[in-house]
């Protein structure tokens, strides 16, 4: 039997859909949706405006890094995605080869191709540089 209370209750906050309490959930969800404000077509431009065309292996960078704040979220450090990217591409020669690509650094300006905000410490020299 319920009481007048637990029926008002009810009546203000009826339970249509099960109400997500995990954080890390929420927070995917909103990586998720900040994620599709972005497309190839707007890396090509931006590339473009850079002087870079981005050939599949871009791409894959790209992809990589969204794939890699999806997962993680904001990052402390480019560090921790230069040396992601490195083990990713260390058969076709790493760092050397992720340079060629992207001229800025693969840190800096594949963030900036892939929609995503550059991660603290990346460009300032004095700190080094995850170029």
């Amino acid at each position: 039997m319920t009481t007048k209370k637990q029926e008002a209750t009810e009546n203000m906050y009826p339970s249509k859909a099960p109400v997500d309490t995990d954080i890390n959930s929420q927070q995917r969800t909103q990586r998720e949706l900040e994620l599709k404000n972005w497309s190839e077509e707007q890396a090509h431009k931006i590339a473009s405006a850079e002087g870079v065309e981005l050939s599949p292996d871009h791409l894959r960078v790209i992809r990589l890094l969204r794939e890699y704040y999806l997962e993680h979220g904001t990052v402390q450090s480019g560090r921790e995605l230069g040396e992601m990217l490195n083990e990713d591409f260390a058969d076709q020669g790493g760092r050397k080869f992720l340079h060629k690509l992207f001229p800025e650094g693969p840190v800096t300006q594949g963030m900036r191709l892939a929609g995503l905000s550059v991660p603290a410490y990346s460009e300032d020299e004095g700190f080094g540089t995850s170029r």
